[in-house]
């Protein structure tokens, strides 16, 4: 049997970019020695210090140069000496329309020995998913100015989005709902739920109080997608309403669909319920081509090159990366050696660790 080997593009990035996926690579290529595929790497360097050397964001060539690769690992885009949202419009928003990422996932899960701000709240309360719609609503920057400059000066912008968009959304969610428990059911469901074929959750977050048309089409197809999914339960909250939940009663949730604004809003929120940026992986998804992955605490240029930083989002992306690639026992592997090095460590933050950023990479290694 011929030896498996993914194209991979990385971009290290800015900041603290460079070093946490430095530790990533260094995990990745010791799981793949153990489960005998092969890294196929290709290094690019957008982001910040190229735009400000060159004047150059992202050109058409290398997105698609990108589309032949399996994935991207990516760590982070954003310096301090570029103004706020070139870099953001010009690298990142553009890789997610140019490859059509419309999927972010989210894992949110509480680790053993990580902080949380909720009192009383476990790793049995925090373990859940969100899937936010990632190319449509008030991302796509349709609006106006109506007599700009003037005393009455006007700003629109619309929350667009067509059924398709929706509907390839939603059906994602209730696949990987169904996925996710394909092995164990969930375990908030009730003995009267599971009776009736119930094995998992999914809720549809929304403001259909208020946003009447764009719910409207969203809760119409998520109700009709939902009759293919019988063994998925399903439910609707409004997006306040959520919010409270993931504070009060986070284990109410298995997974959450949403639209893009609502998604960027409440992710950041549930990053922060299971211990904080530093310990949250993220995945741009195109289940039909290529996909990026990236933790999502940004480049800290405040810490870049001191080796404090906590390479556990970035190394728990690669795990992600290795799930969407299909190397499921490799990927169950990291997260075990992961846990084994959190159990370990005084703190998540900044360096409190107790090790240093290249150390705490060592241990995972380690413990594979």
């Amino acid at each position: 049997m011929s030896r498996k080997s993914y194209k991979i593009a990385v971009i290290p990035g800015d900041g603290i970019g460079p070093e946490v996926v430095a530790e990533g690579l260094k995990v990745l290529h010791a799981v793949a020695r153990k489960h005998n595929f092969s890294l196929d790497l290709a290094e690019f360097d957008f982001g910040g210090k190229r735009y400000l050397r060159t004047g150059e964001l992202l050109p058409e060539s290398a997105v698609a140069g990108l589309k032949a690769f399996n994935a991207i690992f990516l760590g982070g885009i954003g310096h301090p000496d570029v103004k706020p949202g070139i870099l953001e419009r010009g690298v990142l928003l553009k890789l997610r329309f140019a490859l059509d990422l419309y999927i972010n996932l989210r894992p949110v899960k509480l680790y053993e020995n990580v902080r949380t701000p909720l009192r009383d709240k476990s790793p049995e309360d925090i373990d859940y998913v969100v899937i936010r719609e990632n190319t449509g609503g008030l991302y796509t920057g349709v609006g106006e100015f109506q007599r700009k400059g003037s005393p009455d000066e006007v700003a629109v912008q619309s929350m667009i989005y067509s059924r398709p968009q929706v509907e390839r959304c939603v059906r994602y969610a209730f696949e990987l709902m169904r996925r996710r428990h394909s092995a164990q059911p969930w375990r908030g469901l009730s003995e009267e739920q599971l009776r009736k074929g119930y094995r998992a959750k999914l809720t549809l977050c929304g403001k259909t109080n208020v946003l009447t048309y764009v719910f409207d089409l969203w809760e119409r197809v998520f109700y009709e997608v939902a009759k293919e999914y019988p063994d998925v339960l399903t439910d609707y909250c409004h997006v306040d309403a959520i919010c409270i939940y993931m504070v009060e009663s986070p284990g109410r949730f298995d997974g959450i669909v949403t639209e893009n604004m609502f998604g960027d809003i409440i992710t950041d929120l549930a990053a922060a319920t299971q211990g904080g940026m530093g310990i949250a992986p993220s995945g741009n998804i195109n289940p039909a081509g290529v996909s990026m992955f990236e933790p999502v605490h940004g480049t800290a240029p405040a810490f870049t090159g001191q080796g404090v930083v906590n390479p556990v989002a970035t190394i728990l992306t690669a795990m992600m990366m290795l799930q969407h690639l299909g190397e499921d026992k490799a990927a169950q592997d990291i997260e075990a050696a992961v846990k084994k090095v959190i159990k370990g460590m005084k703190s998540m933050l900044v360096g409190q660790m107790g090790y240093s950023t290249s150390e705490a990479g060592d241990l995972v290694v380690k413990n594979l």
